[in-house]
């Protein structure tokens, strides 16, 4: 009388999810009460933890802001809030002239037209990248955003084949695209979408900024192409979908999963054809 079970103790508490306290008190629970709404918290964060930590999403968010620094501090233009000459003439910057260069269709995420440009494309891959990341991990939250990025611009080299893009609209507006697919599929509750509503301010924001830039008669400057938005959110939501599926399992019998797959390499084939055999652009 009095002992205590010890074989059936261990056996309950490893039937139970293990949370890290420690880390759901600390970088995780920052972030996810943005997004996630508190009846889902918990099953969110069993699969969450920050070993490995969210690498990829502050890594690209640290080259891109150093990229801006360099060009708003060293290179000749009239004022650092918006860039000017410094950055049409970057090797960085997709230029449909010289599209040839194939890594500018990648390479136009390091460089942003000012401080509010930069500045909301941080903050919202910020907010979205690294609870993605916290547990689906770096591989699939970078696949998705890159995805993003070239889709945005491939989109743009179609869509609007005469004017520059720069800004990495295109891998934040995939993160929007992933994170509502994972929101749908992963909990099948449309509420859950309610994480988006909060920011949706800022995205409103954006979009209206990359309007502006596109169609503003900007005393002759340059004008910057919007459609990498569009196509980083449809990116998101095939890509996304092949990823961020019921947390990491790849449900290879589904017919939309493999329909994701074949829509996004059929729309790449056709933009890289576009590009070289039809497209407007010197």
């Amino acid at each position: 009388m009095g002992d205590i079970d010890y074989e059936n103790a261990e056996q309950e508490d490893s039937s139970k999810p293990e949370i890290n306290e420690q880390e759901e008190a600390g970088c995780f629970r920052k972030f996810q009460n943005l997004i996630i709404p508190p009846e889902f918290r918990d099953r969110y964060m069993q699969r969450a933890n920050c070993c490995p930590p969210p690498i990829f999403i502050i890594a690209i968010s640290i080259a891109e802001l150093a990229v801006f620094i360099y060009y708003a501090v060293w290179k000749p233009h009239k004022q650092w809030v918006t860039l000017d000459v410094s950055i049409w003439k970057s090797p960085l910057t997709y230029d449909p002239s010289k599209r040839q260069e194939a890594w500018r269709f990648f390479s136009y995420m390091f460089v942003h037209a000012g401080v509010g440009h930069i500045f909301a494309n941080l903050v919202m891959q910020l907010l979205l990248g690294i609870p993605l990341e916290m547990v689906h991990k770096g591989q699939e939250v970078g696949s998705v955003y890159l995805a993003g990025v070239l889709a945005g611009s491939l989109a743009s080299s179609i869509f609007d084949p005469l004017t520059v893009l720069v800004g990495a609209s295109g891998g934040v507006y995939a993160l929007y695209g992933g994170y509502f697919i994972n929101a749908v599929v992963n909990f099948k509750q449309m509420k859950l979408i309610f994480g988006v509503t909060r920011i949706l301010a800022v995205v409103s924001i954006d979009f209206s900024y990359a309007l502006y830039r596109r169609f503003a008669n900007l005393e002759g400057g340059v004008q910057v192409s919007f459609v990498a938005h569009l196509g980083g959110i449809v990116a998101g939501l095939t890509i996304g979908y092949i990823f961020f599926i019921d947390f990491n399992t790849k449900l290879c019998k589904n017919p939309l999963f493999w329909l994701c797959i074949f829509g996004y390499a059929a729309f790449l084939i056709f933009a890289v054809f576009f590009n070289i055999f039809i497209s407007p652009a010197p």
